[in-house]
């Protein structure tokens, strides 16, 4: 897989012991912090082999959902889910870290218990559907990246049953047309006249990115500036060249006494850090 990371399933049931709630995902973390020197280093916080799910409950039309996780040394994550007349929509996500995790923070300078609160993007989605989304997407908020992908959910369930009818993220859909295979008359059209070649079009080459100017302040001052112009070339089965569009990027990041990260967002699901 594109991220090594372990897959999370949680199957909630009510009283009559019916599946109320079904997720399965995959998860990881980026999060910046400040080591004991004044440095700022960013940490990748993965889920371990054993999770629990403690506290997790099915909802109903007055009381939200709620999937909550534990997981390694004192970390857990949630989401707590409500219904709307014909649909459910996740409402906020709570990440706690817990920097006495020495594995993964060996030299946090704030020690124990972090936890950051951000509102769920995603759409509400119809009730009887389970939401599905392979691709990977991420939300970004005080100091930290989550980062989720291969995720079924389906909350609200109806008669202990997931329902087969899938709502997808918007990263899953195709944005071209499907190729519409010729019909019999068009090739019958086709064989009984002689057409001409079409002339070949050469491909567009890509423009030069246009150049930014990034910066950061500590205070007043500014400590980090960066004026570049930046493209990706991304190999897939064909060549994949994107340009960052610099009016519509947001730079974030923090400055150490030796150390300076710069994260730039350019709303498009495309993050990239110095």
């Amino acid at each position: 897989g594109f991220f090594q990371s372990y897959a999370v399933e949680v199957d909630i049931k009510d009283a009559s012991n019916a599946t109320c709630l079904y997720a399965n995902w995959m998860m990881r973390f980026l999060i910046t912090y400040e080591s004991n020197n004044g440095d700022y280093k960013t940490t990748t916080l993965n889920l371990s082999s054993s999770v629990t799910h403690n506290g997790s409950v099915c909802g109903n039309d007055t009381q939200a959902a709620l999937v909550a996780v534990q997981f390694g040394e004192g970390h857990s994550w949630s989401i707590n889910i409500t219904k709307n007349n014909e649909t459910y929509q996740g409402d906020f996500i709570t990440l706690t870290y817990n920097t006495n995790d020495t594995a993964v923070f060996p030299d946090a300078k704030r020690k124990g218990p972090v936890t950051v609160l951000v509102k769920d993007p995603l759409h509400p989605v119809q009730l009887n559907t389970v939401f599905v989304c392979h691709s990977s997407y991420f939300i970004e908020a005080e100091n930290t990246t989550q980062i989720f992908w291969n995720v079924t959910m389906q909350a609200f369930v109806q008669n202990g049953t997931v329902s087969k009818k899938e709502s997808r993220c918007p990263a899953d859909t195709p944005t071209s047309a499907p190729t519409v295979p010729p019909t019999i008359a068009n090739v019958t059209t086709a064989s009984a006249t002689t057409l001409s070649p079409a002339p070949t079009t050469p491909p567009k080459p890509v423009e030069n990115p246009d150049t930014g100017n990034y910066s950061l302040k500590s205070g007043n001052k500014t400590c980090f500036l960066a004026t570049v112009g930046l493209q990706l070339n991304v190999s897939q089965d064909k060549p994949l060249l994107i340009n960052i569009n610099p009016k519509i990027t947001i730079a974030d990041g923090a400055c150490g006494n030796t150390t300076a990260t710069l994260k730039l967002n350019d709303g498009n699901s495309t993050l990239i850090g110095f």
